[in-house]
């Protein structure tokens, strides 16, 4: 017995650990290591059988008074443990009934962990897909301008779909009525095979679960009763809409096998960047050149809107960076008759170059002011920046 590992340290547990603590270990540990998650893992196969029989002793009381008071030998020469003839090896699956059937496995039927795996014994239970399927959805993008997004428009897309075949009708079979119990599973939807000392229940493989093959499946869809069709469609996209909204058409997806609902079709619009509009929820912005003239002396500008242009009066002694306020103008509300508005950014245009009449103007514009600061924002900077200077 030296060979085998403390039970309680496969199972991470201390030697006074709770019933409940007990089994919380060992679900966890034969989930972790359970072969059908590890395939071809002869490790992990090792392993799940080594803390199904460090349970089998610990959750029954006597024995695991037995192990406590004498180890791994009190099992020893066939005396009833895992290597003995008497107590058969803990069922794997007995603990997961309890956790998913309900308290104690009362209903008898193998829960959760009996339909995907069989049941343990092999007598799990049976399941058909051998109904009408839906279809899945599909996803198309479409990019539109701002201009679009702000008025709403209409858009025709085209798009590949899984649809109903025209030759068979949909029913996969050429003449119509071509369907015969599968041979591979009996017509059940399931397969039984078997790994080590458990089974496993999966889906047929040569009817996916339906229970049916097709004896003369049709030449064009290939017995599947949909072929891919080329799909065009019209769609409304409302005024206001965000970047990245999903607009679902319903039933406008891959039509369902065996006759089922077809999916649905999710429109996943794109709004382009702007030239010169940035859009911040219903409201815009916009960074607008102003001439440094029309700046100090004041006047009236144009500005662009979405709905062409709108004028904007601009006072005297207007500073780099001012933000003017036009209200409505900017984007409409999804589903709602209010707008945003638009924000002018004011950005002082300072002329790059000059000519000698242009220069000496200037010049003498500049020499006017002095030794005095030429705007309130630069006396205040000033005033601030005093104590750096003294």
């Amino acid at each position: 017995m030296a060979d085998k590992r403390d039970y309680y340290e496969v199972l991470g547990v201390s030697r006074d650990v709770s019933a409940d603590e007990l089994k919380k270990a060992y679900r966890k540990l034969a989930v972790k290591f359970h072969p059908d998650k590890n395939p071809g893992d002869k490790t992990a196969e090792d392993k799940f059988k080594e803390v199904g029989e460090a349970y089998d002793i610990l959750s029954d009381d006597q024995k695991r008074a037995a192990y406590d008071r004498y180890g791994h030998g009190a099992f020893a020469g066939g005396m009833g443990g895992p290597s003995g003839g008497g107590g058969g090896f803990h069922d794997p699956f007995d603990i997961f009934r309890e956790v998913f059937s309900g308290a104690g496995g009362g209903g008898g039927a193998g829960g959760i962990f009996e339909s995907f795996f069989g049941g343990g014994g092999g007598g799990g239970r049976q399941q058909r897909r051998d109904g009408p399927q839906r279809g899945s959805d599909l996803r198309y993008g479409v990019e539109i301008s701002l201009e679009d997004a702000a008025h709403g428009v209409e858009k025709e897309i085209e798009y590949d779909r899984q649809a109903v075949c025209k030759t068979c009708t949909g029913s996969g079979s050429a003449s119509g009525s071509g369907k015969k119990t599968c041979r591979t599973c009996g017509g059940v939807g399931q397969v039984i095979s078997s790994r080590g000392f458990f089974q496993i229940q999966q889906t047929c493989p040569d009817c996916n679960g339906s229970g049916e093959v097709i004896s003369d499946p049709c030449k064009v869809c290939s017995g599947t009763g949909r072929t891919k069709e080329r799909t065009k469609l019209r769609v409304k996209i409302p005024a206001g809409i965000e970047d990245g909204s999903r607009l679902r058409s319903s039933g406008n997806g891959d039509y369902g096998a065996k006759g089922g609902p077809a999916g649905d079709l999710y429109i996943v619009v794109q709004i382009r960047q702007h030239d010169i509009f940035e859009r911040e929820g219903d409201d815009l912005h916009c960074q607008m050149p102003l001439s440094f003239a029309v700046a100090a002396l004041g006047g009236e500008t144009t500005v662009p809107t979405l709905e062409g242009k709108a004028n904007l009066k601009v006072p005297a002694g207007t500073q780099n960076g001012t933000t003017f306020r036009l209200r409505g103008k900017g984007m409409k509300a999804l589903g709602e008759d209010q707008h945003g508005d638009l924000y002018v950014h004011i950005q002082i245009a300072v002329p790059s170059k000059l000519n000698a009449e242009q220069r000496g103007h200037l010049e003498a514009f500049s020499k006017s002011f002095g030794e005095t600061p030429s705007s309130t924002m630069e006396e205040s900077f000033f005033e601030k920046a005093k104590k750096f200077f003294k």
